[in-house]
């Protein structure tokens, strides 16, 4: 029998472990910072920012990415069910455990410690690497999900500080606007140009400056073939002039 269909699982497990977070709201597509990332515990759903109002006094859980997978901080799910043994991670000075394991991509070197479940390398001693890992050995060795599930009558975002969820260089990067400058390395490309465009003005108005500064300073003393001395400077290397022949 599938995990999920177990009726050991509460419903908001069921839930928290299908969803799928971050994508854009459907109520409020042409909100800015859409993404459905708060799941409510007491109505089992996802929601995007924009819901939060009639959600206010519910119990609700902040999704997060990392390494573009869903996470939520350890110390949010440790309220929730019991999370020992399971890898944590560490992310912008939080700790994080995944919801669901991730799809193995290459055979695991250096390590003898895997998941139980999945068989993906982890670090001792930890035995699964997700939440839905250990809840899937509990269900297969015990059959009961009970004691391992915590009662939580308050739970709410960590405000003030509530933020987008991302936590990591491997999310999306919004688009820079024609508006923008370059700072930081991520920026889009209109903006990088019309910085190196200005860049290259600048050079070149300095180098006019600094050639009519010194062609000021420079007439004085030589006197009346000053002008030609300029010109003598200013031209470029081209066939070289000989003496007639007489």
């Amino acid at each position: 029998m599938n995990m999920l269909e177990s009726t050991q699982l509460p419903q908001w497990l069921i839930a928290l472990l299908t969803e799928k977070f971050f994508n854009a709201c459907i109520i409020h597509e042409d909100a800015k910072k859409n993404e459905k990332n708060v799941f409510c515990l007491d109505c089992c759903e996802c929601i995007c920012p924009h819901c939060l109002t009639p959600h206010r006094s519910h119990r609700l859980l902040q999704i997060r990415r990392y390494v573009y997978h869903d996470v939520i901080r350890l110390c949010d799910a440790e309220k929730l069910l019991d999370c020992a043994f399971v890898q944590s991670y560490t992310s912008n000075s939080a700790k994080v455990v995944f919801l669901n394991h991730r799809p193995k991509t290459r055979p695991c070197r250096g390590s003898s410690n895997t998941c139980i479940i999945c068989e993906r390398g982890l670090q001792d001693p930890y035995l699964f690497c997700s939440i839905s890992c250990k809840i899937e050995h509990i269900l297969k060795t015990e059959g009961k999900l009970s004691k391992y599930i915590y009662k939580c009558d308050f739970m709410t975002l960590s405000e003030p500080g509530f933020d987008d969820g991302q936590m990591t260089p491997d999310t999306i990067l919004e688009p820079v606007d024609s508006g923008s400058s370059c700072s930081g390395g991520a920026v889009g490309e209109i903006g990088c140009r019309t910085v190196g465009c200005t860049a290259t003005t600048e050079v070149v108005r300095k180098k006019r400056s600094t050639l009519s500064a010194f062609r000021s300073a420079f007439q004085p003393v030589c006197g009346p073939g000053s002008e030609m001395s300029v010109s003598m400077m200013n031209r470029r290397k081209g066939t070289p002039q000989r003496s007639p022949l007489y």
